[in-house]
């Protein structure tokens, strides 16, 4: 019996560890969340596109052929749909 109790302890200790960690991944997720979606596509763009290859003039494609960089990209670059629109829509816009 005492080593059920034991057993059961340690168990609700676990869930409880799990829960708590949890909330705080929650609540740094959300606060990250909220940093980016502040940010315009021109920031996005910068900042995301950089790390594997220089940043292309937004004249160099047209918006349709953005919006399928954007497509083929955000997948590369694990951006969010987000993420992705506000870069196209920023890079649409300069293309003009």
């Amino acid at each position: 019996m005492k080593q059920y109790r034991n057993q059961s302890k340690t168990t609700i200790l676990i869930l409880a560890s799990f829960v708590i960690l949890l909330i705080v991944m929650g609540i740094e997720s959300c606060a990250v969340s909220q940093k980016v979606a502040n940010k315009s596509g021109a920031q996005l763009w910068s900042e995301n596109c950089q790390h594997c290859h220089n940043l292309p003039d937004p004249k160099s494609f047209s918006g349709d052929q953005w919006e399928t960089i954007g497509m083929h990209m955000q997948t590369r670059a694990l951006i969010t749909e987000s993420e992705k629109n506000k870069i196209v829509e920023f890079l649409q816009k300069s293309a003009k």
